[in-house]
C-alpha cells in the first residue's frame, strides 16, 4: 500500500474515527466558551497525531478490503475530503456564536460528505 493509499483508507480506522467525531465535539463545547486556542489545540493536535501513527505503523489492508474501505475508495476523493472539513467551519462557528442550528448544518454538512457516494448513486 502506498502512502496516498495510507492517507485514504486511515479515515476509516475505528480509532481515527472515533477520535475525530470526539475532539469535534469537545472542541465544539471550548469554542461555546470562547476558549479559541483550547479549542484549536483539542480539535487538531490529537486528530493529527493519531493520523501519524496510522499512517506510519496501522495495518491498514483489511480496512481497504473491506466493504467501507471500496465505498471509500471509490468515492472519497480529495475534493470531497476538502468539503468534509470544511464542514467544520459552520459546525465551530455555529458553536462559537452559540447558534445550534449552524451546528447542525455542520454536522449535516460533514455526514453528508461522508454519505456523498451513496446519495450520487441514486
Amino acid at each position: 500500500m502506498d502512502r496516498r493509499e495510507r492517507l485514504l483508507y486511515h479515515q476509516i480506522h475505528p480509532l481515527k474515527l472515533c477520535t475525530d467525531i470526539a475532539t469535534a465535539a469537545i472542541a465544539s463545547t471550548f469554542f461555546w466558551q470562547h476558549e479559541f486556542w483550547l479549542a484549536m489545540l483539542v480539535g487538531f493536535i490529537p486528530s493529527i497525531a493519531v493520523t501519524v501513527f496510522l499512517v506510519r505503523w496501522a495495518d491498514l489492508e483489511p480496512y481497504r478490503r473491506s466493504a467501507f474501505g471500496r465505498y471509500v475508495g471509490r468515492f472519497m476523493t480529495r475534493r470531497v475530503e476538502a468539503a468534509r472539513f470544511a464542514g467544520l467551519l459552520p459546525l465551530w462557528g455555529g458553536a462559537w456564536l452559540r447558534r445550534p442550528t449552524m451546528i447542525v448544518v455542520g454536522v449535516v454538512w460533514i455526514v453528508d460528505c461522508w454519505l456523498w457516494g451513496m446519495i450520487r448513486d441514486r
